[in-house]
């Protein structure tokens, strides 16, 4: 949070002002700027000194791929909000196409604002939906980051078997699909049933870096994890061009992988309640 002089009456003006639909809003501070659609949470963070920055240790995680798809040639992401992973990926990616699909064109007409690149032969901003997206006739991403969410959570069409499905199908044969899930969404483990009958066991889900979030990485094909020496042996080269820590980051996607078919523990951690959301048979 910006403690700047000035900055805490603009954050009793964005309170008192900001509207409670889901219409994105914006909160400028002397040191950031930040993506609302409400005034509960926060859909982008943005470094007023260094817009291509990853302030939000969740979208950091996200990059994590890079110790299992460290040279994409394409990467397709699902919600553009603020733009911090395209921006970062387009500036530190030099070889890799990066094409990002927002369903709401108000985020869109903030692209200047937040400092996104302008689409070129390296870069593409599409207005569509992208559980819609990928069931297309695209060209076969190594990546697909899906950070989807409107005012309420995670758009509900982003977590089910025939979305999983159409990512699987679109992704290249190596390919890896990551995913943003906040730690309050009780519909987690509906999400990792509906991801598991299409990715089997392929998959871990990380705790994110600085956050309340999980990260989900799940990867095309039955090759099983690399071993943690590997990772860290990708993540020490990885971190001399990236301002990550991948070193972290790979210990934490090992010990994950156990946590991904561990029912128990996300019906506990979500809270989960028979009756509240949507409930997975245990029969």
């Amino acid at each position: 949070m910006d403690m700047s002089y000035g900055s805490l009456d603009a954050y009793v003006k964005f309170l008192a002002e900001a509207p409670n639909d889901g219409t994105p809003t914006l909160l400028e501070t002397a040191h950031e700027l930040s993506l609302h659609f409400d005034v509960h949470g926060v859909q982008s963070l943005m470094s007023r000194r260094d817009p291509n920055k990853l302030v939000l240790g969740y979208t950091r995680t996200m990059m994590s791929f890079l110790l299992l798809q460290p040279a994409p040639a394409r990467i397709s992401m699902i919600g553009l909000g603020g733009g911090s992973l395209a921006k970062y990926c387009y500036h530190h990616l030099p070889n890799t196409k990066v094409v990002a699909i927002e369903i709401d064109p108000a985020v869109i007409a903030l692209r200047d604002t937040f400092h996104i690149p302008r689409d070129d032969d390296r870069f593409e901003v599409i207005c569509a939906d992208g559980a819609e997206y990928v069931k297309g006739q695209d060209a076969r991403p190594d990546v697909i980051l899906v950070d989807g969410f409107l005012a309420h959570g995670m758009a509900a069409q982003l977590g089910t078997a025939d979305f999983y499905a159409a990512c699987y199908a679109r992704l290249a044969d190596d390919g890896v699909l990551v995913a943003n899930f906040l730690e309050s969404d009780r519909d987690i483990p509906f999400y990792l049933e509906e991801l598991h009958s299409v990715f089997g066991e392929s998959f871990s889900v990380s705790t994110s870096e600085d956050s309340c979030n999980y990260t989900l990485f799940a990867w095309k094909g039955s090759w099983k994890l690399p071993a943690l020496d590997t990772l860290l042996t990708r993540a020490r080269a990885l971190e001399m061009e990236h301002a990550l820590n991948l070193r972290l980051a790979a210990r934490r996607l090992k010990q994950s992988k156990r946590l991904a078919s561990d029912l128990e523990f996300w019906q506990e951690r979500a809270s989960w309640q028979r009756g509240g959301g949507r409930r997975i048979d245990q029969s």
